[in-house]
């Protein structure tokens, strides 16, 4: 791991953790969402972390694509129906999370005919690394 990238990390960590014997209002607390083990994840001295929101009207889809890294999709209104080559469609609802493989064809839908959906994109790649690559 980097020294800058353990230095984010620790710093971020650090935001966390409460101060010991403070029982003060109106702290935030953070609850886990999603936890999760990857492989293919970005290996050089630093990484580019992205943070994208996509809306989605009824009936939207994406582009057919790929991803060179792992992506983490949040869901945050409606429900994500991922269509990943090879493996049955997933719906991700909202307050749900999923980590879009790297290197697979997909395409995500809004299969609703009447909501919106909306959802947060992490994305964690090597600098300059585009989001996503169009699959024929």
């Amino acid at each position: 791991m980097t020294m800058l990238f353990r230095s984010s990390v620790l710093a971020a960590c650090s935001l966390l953790v409460p101060v010991a014997g403070a029982q003060e209002a109106n702290l935030a607390k953070p609850s886990m969402v999603h936890r999760q083990v990857v492989e293919g994840m970005p290996k050089g001295d630093k990484q580019e972390v992205s943070v994208l929101t996509a809306s989605f009207r009824p009936g939207d889809r994406t582009v057919f694509h790929t991803h060179r890294f792992p992506v983490t999709v949040y869901v945050l209104e409606g429900a994500f129906t991922l269509e990943v080559e090879g493996r049955p469609p997933v719906v991700v609802k909202a307050g749900e999370a999923y980590v879009e493989p790297a290197h697979v064809k997909m395409t995500g839908f809004n299969r609703s005919a009447t909501e919106p959906m909306k959802v947060l994109i992490v994305y964690v790649g090597d600098p300059g690394t585009p989001f996503l690559d169009m699959a024929h």
